[in-house]
């Protein structure tokens, strides 16, 4: 079983920045993928970033591209999610996901991915 623990959450200002962590409780480099998802109220859960930890190779959603940069740190076991120019829009609680079951790292389904965190919460305002 593996841990993932999200931080870095918190409220900004249209136009601000913050910089998602999530830390596993194994070395990232035995799993495939790492990935970032998020869950606004009334919504679905969608997946907004993704890494496959091997080939470092990133995937985004539309709505975040250009402003959203997902990262790793295999020595710390760490998975980063900077976040740029951030919009009302983008306040969601933030999930990190780790380990796709099918290989492929942009996700058809949630239970694609094996492990989940708790969430870290992001509120941007106007």
């Amino acid at each position: 079983q593996v841990q993932l623990v999200e931080s870095g959450g918190g409220s900004v200002q249209a136009g601000g920045s913050l910089r998602l962590s999530c830390v596993a409780s194994a070395y990232t480099g035995s799993m495939n993928c790492m990935g970032w998802f998020r869950q606004a109220p009334g919504n679905e859960r969608e997946e907004v970033a993704a890494i496959y930890t091997h080939s470092g190779s990133t995937l985004y959603a539309d709505s975040v591209k250009g402003r959203f940069t997902i990262s790793q740190d295999s020595a710390k076991n760490t998975v980063y999610q900077q976040m740029n120019s951030l919009q009302p829009e983008d306040t969601a609680m933030y999930y990190c996901a780790a380990d796709s079951k099918s290989g492929y790292c942009w996700a058809s389904d949630l239970g694609d991915y094996a492990y989940w965190g708790q969430g870290t919460q992001v509120t941007v305002s106007s």
